[in-house]
């Protein structure tokens, strides 16, 4: 069974310190190619980590994560269309399993904490006001604006047009 976290420290030379790096080595080494979240955050002085706030931020970035490798106690990767090799050493490394995110604490930025995870689904939301609305033979309901040139075609099953006409009785 794997663990939920992995944890890896500089100076520790214990086995399951080498084994934590591989593991976190792989993790890394797998995100080549693929859109990560680059997330910065300063650790409270009271409360630490728990106290930190996750939700996006104006300097939160995503990219496409380019040759990611961890030599020694340094992580290095590119940003996909860039020549410019990046790099971070780091002092504590710890990879939460179950949400793919890894948390670098890097040497020389004792109070801070980067998380590295892939970016949340974003949702777009749709104001219609008043809208036109059918219920097409084939369970297919629509809502259109005529005037905005906006339709909508949602497909549902038996089971939720029960459902609707409930909310609606």
């Amino acid at each position: 069974m794997q663990q939920l976290k992995t944890v890896w420290q500089s100076g520790r030379n214990n086995p399951e310190n080498a084994d934590s790096l591989d593991n976190i080595s792989q993790w890394w080494a797998n995100l080549n190619g693929k859109e990560i979240s680059w997330v910065e955050r300063l650790i409270p002085q009271i409360g630490g980590l728990s106290e930190i706030h996750w939700h996006p931020q104006r300097f939160d970035e995503t990219f496409v994560i380019v040759n990611p490798e961890i030599r020694e106690d340094t992580l290095y990767w590119y940003k996909r269309g860039s020549p410019v090799q990046r790099n971070n050493t780091v002092h504590k490394l710890e990879l939460d399993n179950l949400q793919q995110q890894l948390y670098i604490y890097p040497q020389l930025e004792s109070e801070m904490v980067i998380c590295i995870g892939f970016p949340e689904a974003k949702y777009q939301t749709l104001e219609l006001n008043n809208p036109e609305i059918a219920l097409r033979g084939d369970n297919i309901l629509l809502l259109w604006e005529a005037d905005r040139e906006l339709e909508i075609k949602i497909s549902l099953s038996e089971e939720n047009i029960a459902k609707l006409k409930e909310l609606l009785a």
